[in-house]
Parts: C-alpha cells; structure tokens; sequence
C-alpha cells in the first residue's frame, strides 16, 4: 500500500466509507507496510474516543451484555463500535465469528459497527493490532469503542492498558473475593458487573465485591478519587444496562475533570508502542533463527565449543 492509498482510504473511513473501515481494520491487523503507511495517514493525534474495556470469565455474559449495551448507547444517538476479540480458528487463523454473531439485531445500524479479531495466541485476552483498530474506529467517528476481551479467565488484565474505563463481568456464585483481588481483576476494574442477576448468588457477590471495593489497596484513596462501581444486570432481558451506561458516563466526566483522561490516553499510547517495539523485536528473532549461520551456531553450542549465551549474543550483534 502506498501513502496516496492508505491516505486515500483514510479520508474515506473518516467519511463513513463502511467498505473503506473495513479494508483499513484488515490493512493494521495483518501488519507489516501496509500497517505502517495506515498508521502514518491515520495521523498522530486522531479525534480520541472513549474506549471502553469489557472483561471476565470466560461464560460471564460478556457479548450479551455487550450487545445490549450497545443498543441502550444507540437509543440516545451514540455512534458506537464494538471489537469483540474471538479465539483463533484453528483451520483459517482467522477469528470464530462467535460475538459478531451474537449481535446481529445491530446489523444494518449506520451507527454501530462491529469487528470480531482473532487473538492469535496473544495473551491477556487481546489481539496483537487491537490498539490500532481503535485508532481507525476513532478516525472513523465513533464514540465509545467497545473491546470485548476473549474470554480466558482471570489473566485478562491487559485490557486496562487499551482501555479508558475497564468493565469486569462477573456472575453470582464468582469465587472468593480475596483469591479474585490477587488475580488483579479486581485491581484493574473501573466497574463491575455482576450479569445474571437473577440467579441464586448475586446478592452475595454484589456484597464481596462491596467489600473489596472498599479497602483502600483498590485504587487512589485520596478525596474525589473514583471509587469502582458495583452494579447488577440481567443483560438477556437488558436489566440494569442503563444504570451501566450512566456509570460508564459518570467514569468518562470523572477522567476528564480531574486530568486523569489525558494520563489514560498516554497509558493506552505507550502499551500501544511498547507492543509494536515487542513486535518488532520478535520479527528480528525470527529472521536471525534462520538459516546456516543460526545452524552453524547451534552445532557449535551442542558440540561444547560455545556457550548458549554467547551464541544469542553473538547472532543479535549488528555486523551479522
């Protein structure tokens, strides 16, 4: 892709071009050239939304709720995008289409645009490229972008990075509140979510996550801090969604008031870089893994005449 196109398609999703955001999602997540002119036409100071973290136990009800919240949004002329990361098939590499299924009743909506991505082994319940799919969803105009993480349990902590408000979904009977906190879920929470509220339970995780939210260790103690909600839903029968986007408001003026919004776009800008520079690092890996010279190294340290330390030193010198 060249900078004319990439600028060209760029001007196009910017302008609603549904088939333009679509191709520009598909040029930042296979990576390489083409990303890196998407990137650069993109613009280093593109409209910022207010991106919104989804996390939780793998069977929490994230996509349901995900989905309603989506519409509850949508009822007050929100423009809202979903990216809903899906495990990786295991015959395309591609994305199981499982939450972009889920939410169907959206299909056709102007408003709402939905972009299922493969996690592609990545840990912490993301996709490698979802910082930069929210960059085009931003440009694109809308305003909040959801990121469901793939439900993987309670290592799913990355999300907070990528996120301005992080959302974690639970259900009743959800363990032990203290064994939850050292997991660091609930460390990372801007709002909880106790989904299937009409289940025998949720009163009882309603008040251990109470409990938890009150300790000082959770977050800034000092005065006007944000202290995380606790809420219930019922999100098959949209029970409760409305006071979840009233929290999700209430979070967004809090960033925004006390300074904290600009400190959460540069926390999301340098998980954001640190992942590229990682990527970046590992592609260099792999090009020196490769060929005679990486043999030739190999059967040196397996034949005694070199230390492992000094061969990975060695291929990773400049001259090589």
């Amino acid at each position: 892709m060249t900078d004319r196109s990439a600028a060209d398609l760029v001007e196009r999703a910017a302008g609603g071009d549904r088939g333009a955001i679509a191709r520009l999602l598909s040029v930042v997540e296979r990576g390489g050239d083409g990303a890196r002119a998407a990137l650069a036409a993109l613009g280093s100071t593109p409209p910022y939304a207010h991106v919104v973290g989804i996390t939780g136990a793998p069977g929490a009800g994230k996509s349901t709720l995900t989905g309603a919240l989506v519409g509850a949004l949508r009822s007050s002329g929100t423009r809202v995008a979903v990216i809903a990361v899906d495990p990786t098939s295991p015959v395309s590499g591609g994305a199981v289409l499982g939450d972009r299924i889920r939410m169907q009743v959206h299909e056709g909506d102007p408003g709402v645009y939905v972009r299922s991505m493969a996690s592609r082994g990545a840990a912490g319940g993301l996709a490698r490229s979802t910082p930069q799919a929210v960059r085009v969803l931003e440009r694109a105009g809308f305003d909040p972008v959801l990121v469901e993480t793939v439900g993987v349990g309670q290592s799913e902590i990355a999300v907070s990075a990528a996120a301005d408000t992080t959302v974690v979904v639970v259900n009743p009977g959800w363990g032990d509140g203290v064994q939850a906190a050292k997991a660091g879920l609930l460390e990372v929470a801007d709002v909880f979510v106790v989904n299937k509220a009409d289940r025998p339970g949720a009163d009882e995780a309603v008040r251990e996550l109470e409990s938890v939210v009150g300790q000082p260790a959770l977050g800034d103690a000092a005065p006007g801090s944000w202290r995380p909600r606790v809420l219930t839903t019922v999100a098959t029968e949209g029970r409760g969604v409305d006071g979840l986007v009233a929290a999700l408001r209430a979070h967004r003026e809090h960033l925004e008031a006390t300074g904290q919004a600009v400190k959460r776009r540069e926390r999301r800008i340098r998980g954001e870089v640190r992942g590229m520079v990682l990527e970046a690092l590992a592609a260099r890996a792999d090009a020196v893994c490769e060929g005679p010279g990486f043999d030739s190294v190999v059967s040196q340290v397996a034949a005694g005449s070199l230390d492992p330390y000094t061969a990975a030193r060695g291929l990773l010198t400049p001259d090589r």
